[in-house]
């Protein structure tokens, strides 16, 4: 698979966590590497440990130009879909960052309009270090927020499938109901919410 790194100063990798769980925001994250302090170790997030994944993110946050998160809500993820919420996600994360970049590349195959020159890299999160890193900020807040609604919500098991449609989830919803943070949009959600008198 061949990748043509663009050739500019300040480039910028974009890559989002939670398109598929039935609770909770989409969480995107923007970062610019400094070139002079390159971090070892940047992947994919989901090839890491927890633990591994809260070093690098600490050092990501200590060594890079600029970084920031974006995100949407689950209420704009029902009006807009997935797949525009996530762009929209991105969007916000470039527009946060302290530095414009040059160039931005977003992983997966379709890149939002930043009004910056973009392009998409599939696999991104494997291929580019400023992809692995955004994947690295973006799945470390996101956990950090189901560990929180965990902590309001224990009875539906946020700490562990991270609002994920696991099994474990939907027994949660079907005896628990829905809460505020649950995307009614969300088949498994908007099923239960027609059955509700």
């Amino acid at each position: 698979m061949l990748y043509q790194r663009p050739d500019v100063k300040l480039l910028c990798g974009v890559d989002e966590v939670g398109r598929g769980p039935l609770v909770g925001a989409v969480v995107t994250a923007a970062v610019i590497l400094d070139p002079l302090r390159p971090i070892v170790g940047l992947t994919d997030s989901k090839k890491l440990s927890e633990k591994r994944r809260d070093e690098l993110a600490q050092l990501i946050k200590q060594h890079a130009l600029c970084w920031a998160l974006g995100r949407a809500e689950p209420h704009e993820i029902d009006q807009l879909n997935i797949l525009h919420a996530t762009m929209l996600a991105m969007r916000r994360a470039v527009a946060a960052l302290s530095m414009t970049p040059d160039w931005v590349l977003v992983d997966g195959n379709r890149t939002p309009d930043f009004g910056l020159p973009a392009s998409s890299v599939i696999k991104g999160d494997l291929l580019v270090a400023e992809i692995s890193a955004a994947s690295i900020l973006a799945k470390v807040a996101r956990d950090a927020e189901m560990q929180a609604l965990h902590q309001q919500y224990p009875q539906y098991g946020f700490d562990n499938h991270k609002g994920y449609p696991t099994a474990a989830h939907l027994q949660a919803i079907a005896q628990h109901g829905i809460i505020d943070q649950h995307r009614r949009s969300f088949k498994p959600v908007r099923m239960l919410v027609q059955q509700e008198p």
